[in-house]
């Protein structure tokens, strides 16, 4: 699978509106039930989402301890507050937005992250972004992500993989729109070299 610094953002951008394994009745009872703190609904609940919900936590998190941390978290509040789910949208996608808030405040609790705030970098970096070929392959470039600096992880998350706006970044992390414009461009930066560094290997062990 060969990919490019463009199809970054176009792979990790996608929507995720969810997939539900049983019908949408089966779902809504598992809901209802969960509504009225049933165990069995809850287990069920937990067994059917926990494995791609869990794939959202390593995506934000440090190893997998901290992933299984957050990730027992989240659910405790998606039980707690699954009444405020009204049937309207994707319940995929309400549980998902409670796991990348817990994910945030824990973040933002143990690891206070200093962003960088400078609108000159970002124009300057935007300008320089180049697109350029690579030969790495998908799960590779998720390693690479996982890889960048917690502050530019987080930003490039809530930007590529979420599809919040920098306003609505600005907001959730108290922080500029500029300021999430430039930590999302030192992240796609630090991806172009990443990637091009792994060309070089490639071709030197061809």
């Amino acid at each position: 699978m060969v990919t490019s610094v463009v199809t970054i953002m176009i792979v990790l951008d996608v929507k995720h509106n969810g997939i539900n394994v049983f019908g949408v009745d089966k779902l809504d009872n598992i809901i209802k039930q969960c509504r009225k703190n049933k165990p069995a609904a809850q287990k069920e609940l937990y067994q059917l989402f926990s494995p791609r919900l869990f794939g959202v936590c390593l995506q934000y998190c440090k190893d997998r301890t901290e992933a299984e941390d957050n990730l027992q978290e989240g659910f405790i509040k998606i039980f707690s507050n699954i009444k405020q789910f009204n049937f309207q949208g994707s319940f995929e996608g309400w549980m998902r937005r409670i796991m990348v808030n817990t994910i945030i405040a824990s973040f933002r609790k143990k690891n206070p992250v200093y962003f960088t705030d400078n609108i000159e970098d970002f124009e300057r970096d935007y300008k320089e972004e180049q697109v350029e070929e690579s030969k790495v392959k998908l799960p590779d470039l998720l390693k690479l992500i996982e890889e960048l600096p917690p502050k530019y992880k987080l930003v490039f998350n809530l930007y590529a993989l979420e599809g919040y706006t920098h306003s609505e970044i600005s907001e959730i992390l108290s922080i500029s729109e500029g300021t999430s414009k430039s930590n999302l461009s030192r992240a796609r930066k630090l991806l172009k070299d990443k990637l091009n560094k792994a060309n070089v290997a490639e071709i030197q062990t061809a």
